[in-house]
Formats: structure tokens, C-alpha cells, sequence
């Protein structure tokens, strides 16, 4: 391994132990395909998609090239009263993946600026209407939403609110759907956990009242906090109860489009229109930032007619909205998602992934093993008054023996790229259930 020619001490890492980290780093230099090459010539595994995200593999020749090329033609074109063809382009393309009419796309540059995007479109879109009212913003706990005021605030894990006191006002949160009594080693979809949805109504809505609340926010497979599949018909039961009260309703599909549940999006996968789909990582294989909301005809149509002749619709947006980069990224990206057929791939897949996965439930520790498309979380149980030191030791001890997995306290989380063949599933879950074997 050649000497580090850089100093670590001046980065101070996101979502990170950065002294634990600094102490035993564990640097990454290069990738290919379904693998990560670390600084000391380890070949590892990429167990996670990076982030959720590299869904095609890593450096695929076609996004490269396009990026190259898009930077030689032209690195930036102002997207406020100008435009450029990419931006169009993508948001066509997406008008043909996603269900009913999601017609209009908003361009972002991530999860976190899709989700405030959404909110405040949110927000605009009922006082477009006459119902400025509607300010109340529904998420749901163990939801994760990004790091932005907004996603902060609707969503619902303890450790990303805890520092940073209340947040935004009119926020409150449906319960999650997790019960290790009722729904353990669920493949796919629960049976049990759908009326947990009728909070929304007895509870939220009697409280607030419906003419207060402006949205619900939901993950459709919550991801960040430890994959959690919906139980059967929870989420159409969500939408029926906005339906009822006029209330929009927002699926984040940041982590679970692109083919990671084996369809475009999720709502695709389970017959339900959304409102508003908020997405990122995936739309460019990771490659450039980039992240969208789609919305349904109707909201655009509102927005748009309630605003004076010539006069700015909505007044938001980001000086990277539609970059020329990340433009040319999306629609490689796509193009190779459909020539690849990498959905169609997860789909067939998935059962084999599925049932690789649940040969680790006898593993020493594991209490929990869930799965839906290409996701799957693994729960540990706890040690003793140190949560998620069981985790981060299976993180760290994965690595070392050329795994890439994500923890999230003692749950593993594992969602490889989508062009993994059965070999690379099975050294994944081989490698992890050595890896548990030797967990404290």
C-alpha cells in the first residue's frame, strides 16, 4: 500500500464515527462492476450500491462517456429563465416510467432537496387553491427523509433529530409498521401491520384536523432505518384515507426507484399513485448528483393557474436544477436501466436473493431477517447496554474479509447492485454469515 498522500483531518465526515473512523480508516480508490477497490488492493464486494444507488454497477462505460461529453459540450447552463435540452429530455423520459399522470418533473440535486421540494410544493399547491390552511406535514417514525429542514422534521429517527431542537412547526408522525412479535422473518410484505395505517384518521386527522393537514409523507420500503416492507394493503389504506380528506400524498422513492423493487418505482411495483414521487441516486447510477419530483397533473395545473400572466409559478429552485452533467448522466443511465433490462433483472432475481438471505436466520445473534425486491435487512440483537456496537463490528469485521455492507445501528442492511449474478449473492450472504459466526 502506497503512503497516503493527504492528511484526514480536515474532512469532517456526514453520518460517520469520524475518530473511530480516522484511527482504522477504511479508504476506497477505485471501482468496476460489482466491486470497490480498496487502498491496500483488496477487491471488495459492493454489497450496498454504494448507497443505495449504483443500481447499473460501477463505472459503466456509456454514463462515463456521456459525462465526458456533456462536460466538452457545455459544463453549465443557467436553468432560471434559460434552459437546455437535457432537463427536458430526462423529464419526458420519466413521464414514461412512472404510473397515472406523474407528468411534470422538478429537477434537484439530492434525496434531501426532493423531499423539502415536495413539502413546499406541498404547501403552494393547497393555497393555490384557496386552503393555505392545510400547513400540517404527516411522516411517519423510523421514516427517513433526507437531511434538510424539512426532511428532518418529517422524518422519524431519533438520532438525526436529537440535536437539533424542534425542527419545523406542524409536523407530526404516523407509527411505524415494525413488530418482531408479529411480522419476524416476513418475506416481501407482511401480513400483519395494515390497520396500523388507520392512525392516519382516528388519531392524526381527529387531532389536526383534515382542513389543517397539507400531506402525508411516506417511504413505500422504508430503507435508512433497516429495510421495512409495508404489510399488505397499509399503504392503499393510506391512500384511501388522503383520498377521503383531500390530503396530498408523497411516496419518497429515493432509495426504492430505479429497479431496486424490481420496477421503475415502487408505486409501479404496487398499483398505488402517489401525489408526488420525490427520487434520486439511482436517476444517474450515482455518477453526477441528481434527484427529481414528479407530480401528478393536477397539482402542476393548479400552481400554474393560480399565478398572474407572466409571472414566476413557483418561486424555488437551485442553481444546479437540471445540470448539463448530471442531465447527460440521467438519460445514459436510463437508457442503459432499459437496454439491460435491469428491472426486469431484479424482478427474476429477487427470489433467489430472497432465500440466500434467509439462510443466515440461524446465524449466531440475528433476531430479524426482512426482504422486498433487491433490499434486505438483517437485525442483531443488542449487546447490553451498547447499541449498535454488534453492528458496527459486523460492518467493520464485513469489510475486512472484502465485503461492502451498510449498518444502521444493529441492523445490516444489503442491497447490491442489480447486474449481480447468483455467484456474487452467494459469496455476499457466505462472507456475512462467517462474519456473524464470529461476532461478539
Amino acid at each position: 500500500m502506497k503512503p497516503r498522500d493527504y492528511d484526514l483531518s480536515a474532512f469532517w465526515m456526514p453520518f460517520t464515527a469520524n475518530r473511530q473512523f480516522k484511527a482504522a480508516p477504511r479508504i476506497l480508490v477505485s471501482a468496476k462492476d460489482m466491486h470497490y477497490i480498496a487502498e491496500d488492493g483488496r477487491r471488495i464486494l459492493d454489497g450496498t450500491a454504494g448507497m443505495w444507488c449504483v443500481n447499473a454497477g460501477h463505472c459503466r462505460p456509456r454514463i462515463v462517456e456521456a459525462i465526458k461529453k456533456a462536460a466538452e459540450t457545455m459544463d453549465y447552463g443557467p436553468i432560471f429563465q434559460m434552459g437546455h435540452p437535457g432537463p427536458f429530455k430526462v423529464a419526458e423520459r420519466l413521464r414514461t416510467m412512472l404510473p397515472g399522470d406523474l407528468d411534470y418533473s422538478f429537477f434537484t440535486n439530492s434525496g434531501s432537496e426532493s423531499v423539502d421540494t415536495a413539502l413546499k410544493i406541498a404547501l403552494a399547491y393547497h393555497r393555490a387553491r384557496g386552503e393555505g390552511h392545510r400547513r400540517w406535514l404527516i411522516g411517519r417514525e423510523r421514516g427517513y427523509h433526507g437531511v434538510g429542514f424539512g426532511g428532518t422534521s418529517v422524518g422519524g429517527m431519533a438520532p438525526n433529530r436529537k440535536a437539533f431542537a424542534s425542527l419545523l412547526s406542524y409536523v407530526d408522525h404516523l407509527p411505524h409498521t415494525h413488530n418482531l412479535e408479529h411480522n419476524s422473518f416476513s418475506r416481501g410484505q407482511p401480513e400483519w401491520g395494515a390497520h396500523l395505517a388507520d392512525e392516519l384518521e382516528s388519531r392524526i386527522i381527529a387531532l389536526h384536523d383534515a382542513s389543517n393537514i397539507a400531506a402525508v409523507i411516506v417511504e413505500p420500503v422504508a430503507g435508512s432505518t433497516g429495510v421495512l416492507p409495508p404489510p399488505k394493503g397499509y399503504l392503499e389504506r393510506v391512500r384511501a384515507i388522503c383520498d377521503k380528506h383531500g390530503i396530498l400524498l408523497i411516496f419518497d422513492e429515493v432509495i426504492n426507484g430505479f429497479g431496486r423493487l424490481g420496477a421503475s418505482f415502487a408505486c409501479e411495483r404496487l398499483g398505488i399513485v402517489p401525489d408526488m414521487v420525490t427520487m434520486a441516486k439511482g436517476i444517474t447510477n450515482a455518477t453526477v448528483p441528481m434527484g427529481a419530483v414528479a407530480v401528478r397533473r393536477h397539482i402542476h395545473e393548479a400552481v400554474m393557474n393560480a399565478a398572474p400572466e407572466n409571472s414566476i409559478e413557483l418561486f424555488h429552485g437551485y442553481t444546479y436544477s437540471g445540470h448539463p452533467l448530471a442531465a447527460a448522466a440521467a438519460l445514459a443511465t436510463l437508457d442503459l436501466y432499459a437496454e439491460e433490462k435491469l428491472f426486469e433483472r431484479a424482478r427474476q432475481m429477487e427470489q433467489y436473493f430472497e432465500d440466500a438471505v434467509h439462510s443466515l436466520r440461524e446465524a449466531p445473534h440475528v433476531v430479524d431477517i426482512r426482504n422486498f425486491g433487491m433490499m434486505a435487512g438483517i437485525e442483531l440483537e443488542t449487546m447490553p447496554g451498547k447499541p449498535g456496537a454488534r453492528g458496527y463490528q459486523a460492518l467493520v469485521r464485513a469489510f475486512e474479509r472484502g465485503i461492502l455492507v451498510r449498518v444502521t445501528g444493529d441492523i445490516i442492511a444489503l442491497s447490491p447492485p442489480l447486474i449481480a449474478e447468483k455467484s456474487h449473492v452467494d459469496e455476499l450472504t457466505g462472507t456475512l454469515g462467517e462474519v456473524l459466526r464470529g461476532l461478539d
